[in-house]
């Protein structure tokens, strides 16, 4: 087990404290936080007025989320689960045995939209919800409702039933529901549940692992909020579960199809060094890992995430920042192995990504894990979700032909993505800011206001920028009174010629050399950069004004010779937001379409739907049938970001563009 940094009397002080905190006004316990003190600043405490993303919040609270209620309550059996377990009555469960999960997800979604849109009528049915769910937990705090209807002889026989897995999405609701609105019953309830798992698992020669990592996660957000060190302690008991032989059930039993490095428990964590398996299931897995390191400072974990981090970010990652090339195991297969129109690319995947990438950048103050984040963000996370907010994608393929399987769904059978996504956006201004005592750290350029306290006073911030479809960012520093405080501006890697962290892509040359440039109330400032940062240390006064450029110019990306889905293509990328071809912008075809290498593309204001965008244009080679041969006849074409594609309708689309004949499709 992990070294704990607590002294016998720091852990009896946290934990007589532990019910106290709980007595604190909602927002102020503490959020996740990085071994040195860095944490990010708080979702409630962060205003967004941005002009890219404020409609996607609203979409998301107006629209998206009544499609989650909705399909919730009357297309599926979940809430009426609990409604059954709560009666007691012997009814039948209806759906899937993680269906519970769906339900606290679209929770903790309303929880943070509450916030940032609020909405009574939205506050009552999540109340509604909450008592149907606290009606359902047993008295000694056990809380399945698949099991508790077919039969709790069974509970806590199989490890790949996801019990703890429903328990972590309960949990981290109950978090965000108290944090956003200061109601505790549904974090009672959590806190009932997690204190049942611990009695029932963490006692000598008493084994357990989980089938479907989420719990770590979450029990960690729990441990930050009460204070208790139980949960922190039964965070990493799971954690030091896995690796050893202790896996039973379908997982371990049927390993031609699954097998443990599918729930990565093939070594312990602490010498995991492979990416493997299940995408979602690893990325809660190890942004578990660094939540549990950030606070024990183990190095053996932090070492762990160092090189598995790598193995997925230079071997194993898409342009779009999409991860999980394989459908059959919904996850990794092996090095470079980056298929396009069979990318699976899960949503909740991406989602993952930026849960993992933010707590590695906590961890080590480095930007390369926001570069991430943001790469992962705007395009395979965004992807998720339509531009009307009530479609959605669950897979997040880099190329389709002929509209197969392209279109996005009002909903699945296994409705993990449309709420992942959901509180993924509406929580969105808990990945902008981060600080300690003596520095503010900018890690996303979303147009939006915060306030700091700092040991010399308070610091108002407003951020206004039309980024992402433009590299111009104004940032108004207001303080009270002359202060001295280190503002800390992330230079991306995009703007420092490097496609990503290691060298899976690459960009072409660029055709100018335009260079980052930083004023100071309208000066020129030179500056140093550590860590991918720009760190401007000064005395703020009233009213500094910021002045960021990064220039956006129009960049070809290319892929390692080991990716050989990509031999011989190229993509575009302009600032981080990563385009396709689609057919209704390219004369009903992208899959005819071949561009020379040195092709040029310029940007332009265009629209997709309500979407203002910018649009490339180019110049390429359309090849069309002509006899026994093919004719190639020069052509205008347009490339979109890829996250808007499929919203006009079922279409062909591709990121990566041939630049030889031998490399293209044609569609007669």
């Amino acid at each position: 087990m992990s070294q704990w940094p607590f002294s016998r009397r720091q852990f009896l002080t946290r934990s007589l404290l532990a019910a106290a905190v709980l007595d604190l006004p909602a927002g102020l316990a503490a959020p996740l936080s990085g071994p040195s003190g860095v944490r990010p600043i708080d979702f409630a405490d962060v205003d967004i007025e941005d002009a890219f993303w404020r409609p996607k919040m609203i979409a998301v609270a107006t629209v998206t989320l009544h499609a989650c209620i909705y399909q919730t309550e009357r297309k599926s059996g979940r809430i009426r689960n609990f409604e059954k377990a709560a009666r007691r009555s012997g009814e039948s469960h209806e759906g899937i045995y993680y269906d519970d999960s769906d339900v606290y997800k679209a929770l903790e979604a309303m929880a943070y939209s509450l916030k940032t849109h609020p909405d009574p009528a939205l506050e009552a049915k999540a109340d509604e919800w909450i008592d149907k769910v606290a009606a359902a937990q047993l008295p000694d705090g056990y809380l399945n409702t698949y099991f508790t209807l077919r039969g709790l002889d069974h509970r806590w026989t199989d490890m790949e039933k996801h019990e703890d897995y429903c328990a972590g999405h309960l949990i981290e609701a109950g978090v965000a529901y108290y944090r956003t609105t200061g109601k505790r019953k549904l974090l009672d309830v959590a806190i009932r549940l997690a204190d049942h798992i611990d009695a029932t698992f963490r006692l000598p020669n008493r084994h357990w692992v989980s089938g479907h990592e989420e719990i770590e996660l979450a029990l960690v957000k729990l441990y930050h909020l009460t204070g208790n060190d139980r949960y922190l302690r039964l965070a990493d008991w799971y954690l030091d579960q896995r690796g050893h032989g202790f896996g039973r059930g379908v997982i371990w039993t049927e390993a031609e199809k699954f097998g443990p490095a599918y729930c990565q428990d093939v070594v312990p964590v602490k010498q995991q060094r492979k990416i493997t398996g299940h995408a979602v299931r690893a990325m809660y897995l190890y942004t578990g890992v660094a939540d549990v390191a950030a606070i024990t400072h183990d190095a053996a974990y932090l070492e762990a995430m160092r090189t598995v981090w790598e193995d997925v970010v230079y071997r194993n990652m898409y342009l779009t920042g999409g991860i999980g090339s394989s459908g059959s195991n919904e996850g990794f297969t092996r090095d470079y192995d980056l298929p396009n129109s069979q990318a699976y690319c899960e949503t909740c995947a991406s989602v993952g990504m930026v849960f993992w990438n933010q707590r590695m950048a906590l961890l080590t103050g480095d930007s390369k894990y926001v570069d991430v984040l943001e790469r992962t963000l705007y395009n395979g996370a965004l992807d998720g979700l339509s531009l009307s907010g009530d479609r959605f994608f669950y897979g997040n393929p880099l190329a389709s032909m002929n509209g197969e399987d392209s279109g996005r769904r009002e909903w699945f059978g296994t409705a993990c993505c449309p709420a992942n996504i959901s509180r993924l956006v509406a929580s969105l201004g808990g990945y902008i800011y981060a600080a300690d005592a003596h520095n503010l750290w900018i890690n996303l350029y979303v147009g939006s206001r915060t306030r700091i306290e700092t040991p010399n006073g308070a610091i108002d911030l407003r951020v206004n920028t039309r980024y992402p479809l433009d590299g111009r960012i104004n940032i108004t520093v207001n303080a009270a009174r002359s202060i001295r405080h280190t503002l800390r501006l992330r230079i991306p890697g995009w703007a420092r010629d490097q496609a990503v962290p290691g060298n899976l892509y690459r960009f072409d040359p660029r055709p100018d050399n335009a260079a980052v440039q930083i004023k100071v109330n309208g000066k020129p400032i030179r500056f140093r950069e550590e860590q991918g940062y720009a760190v401007l240390e000064r005395v703020w006064a009233p009213l500094d004004i910021v002045e960021l450029n990064l220039p956006m110019p129009v960049r070809t990306v290319r892929a390692r010779a080991e990716v050989k889905a990509n031999e011989a293509c190229i993509a575009l990328q302009r600032g981080p937001v990563v385009y396709c071809v689609e057919a209704p912008d390219n004369s009903g075809n992208a899959w005819n379409l071949i561009v020379t290498d040195g092709s040029s593309f310029a940007p332009k204001d265009a629209q997709i739907l309500d979407e203002p965008i910018i649009a490339l244009e180019g110049r390429a080679h359309a090849l069309v049938p002509g006899g026994a041969a093919v004719d190639s006849i020069p052509t205008a074409v347009t490339a979109i970001p890829y996250y808007t594609w499929a919203n006009r309708a079922s279409t062909d689309m591709q990121v990566w563009l041939p630049t030889r004949i031998n490399s293209v499709k044609i569609n007669t």
